[in-house]
């Protein structure tokens, strides 16, 4: 069986011998053999975001040029660089400290940072990269980003909303759009219908992201959306809203098209058993009867996990979106794993698990984890 290759590993040695051979095909002064041993010197320990900094910080040792002279050749490094197998989904991961390194040393030369991570975008993502400038450098960005809408390459259109995200995953928080995400709807407009699945899909993460702070102003924006009864702009919202649905927020269920007060009839939920160890996994049923018409809905399911302090906190997880019809019965039935996770760690005591209809719970039964 082959062993299966860590994300670290896409900044291994074959992605160090890239980049150096890529960068001194635009730089005649650099040394890629000097680079790849300096490089490689200290890297097994580190994991995959200290290996960018890592290489960042070795690439400025090796570069050894202004940055306004430097950019220059950086934005021809598309032309040049080395893709790596298709085969492997990590080879993309060798431009990242490279992209990277542009909001590290170019920061104080933003007209031309911002035209390097243009060029370079498309080679893995200058999603990470642009937010320093966004922070430090407001209103250039921000102009940058709304011209970027218009780009003809997909991958500088994504960048102007999924770099603009405010709780991007893995990259810097954005915090006067986590208070005020005004002046991202002229850049979600902008994209709102967008040739590219791949720059709606981030149209959708950014409100997505949003909804998380300012929902009552993502769910008016949506709204307007929908209006439009555009194809694109509805598979936006759906994907859009999926955390507040997860919340159980009872006014996005009927924008989606989900009963606003669902009639139903719902049993006590059954268990397998009421003590489970952990490793172990709890099976339950629960039995749901339509009313009078036909009903869409989203059916969740909720653990209330025992928490340190001896209190119970709800997580939320997906059953099935199901279309009810009038008086049938529905028998749900599911299982749910306490199998050690490294993202959370299980407690003893009372847990409860409970299910959510259309955002609102409707039973609720108690169960003993054991450790």
């Amino acid at each position: 069986m082959t062993e299966q290759s860590l994300m670290k590993d896409g900044l291994g040695r074959a992605a160090i011998k890239r980049i150096g051979n890529s960068v001194a095909q635009v730089i005649p002064q650099f040394n890629a053999r000097a680079f790849q041993k300096d490089a490689e010197r200290g890297l097994e320990a580190l994991e995959l975001k200290a290996r960018v900094h890592h290489l960042i910080e070795v690439l400025h040792r090796h570069y050894d040029l202004p940055f306004t002279t430097l950019s220059k050749h950086l934005q021809a490094l598309p032309e040049v660089w080395d893709r790596g197998s298709a085969a492997d989904n990590k080879a993309g991961f060798a431009a990242w400290p490279v992209i990277d390194y542009v909001s590290v040393h170019g920061l104080q030369h933003p007209k031309e940072a911002l035209q390097t991570l243009e060029k370079l975008t498309p080679l893995f993502s200058a999603e990470f990269a642009i937010r320093p400038f966004i922070q430090q450098h407001t209103a250039l960005t921000y102009k940058t980003l709304l011209k970027w809408c218009e780009h003809p390459s997909e991958h500088v259109r994504r960048l102007a909303s999924e770099g603009s995200r405010p709780r991007l995953p893995w990259g810097m928080r954005l915090p006067q759009f986590i208070r005020d995400p005004e002046p991202l709807a002229a850049i979600l407009e902008k994209l709102k219908t967008d040739d590219s699945l791949y720059v709606r899909r981030s149209v959708a993460n950014n409100l997505n992201d949003i909804s998380k702070d300012n929902p009552d102003w993502m769910i008016a924006l949506c709204r307007q959306w929908l209006d439009d009864k555009h194809e694109d702009t509805n598979w936006i919202v759906k994907h859009a809203l999926r955390s507040l649905v997860k919340a159980g927020d009872t006014r996005v269920f009927p924008l989606l098209g989900y009963a606003p007060k669902p009639s139903v009839a719902v049993s006590d939920i059954t268990l397998d058993k009421q003590k489970i160890a952990v490793g172990d996994a709890l099976a339950f049923n629960c039995q749901l009867t339509g009313g009078k018409q036909s009903q869409n809905l989203v059916v969740d399911y909720l653990i209330y996990f025992m928490k340190s302090n001896g209190k119970v906190a709800p997580k939320v997880f997906k059953l099935k979106n199901i279309t009810l019809a009038p008086k049938e019965v529905l028998t749900i039935t599911k299982q749910h794993s306490f199998k050690p996770i490294t993202t959370r760690r299980y407690y003893a005591g009372v847990h409860q698990l409970a299910i959510q209809v259309n955002g609102k719970e409707v039973a609720r039964t108690d169960f003993t984890l054991q450790m």
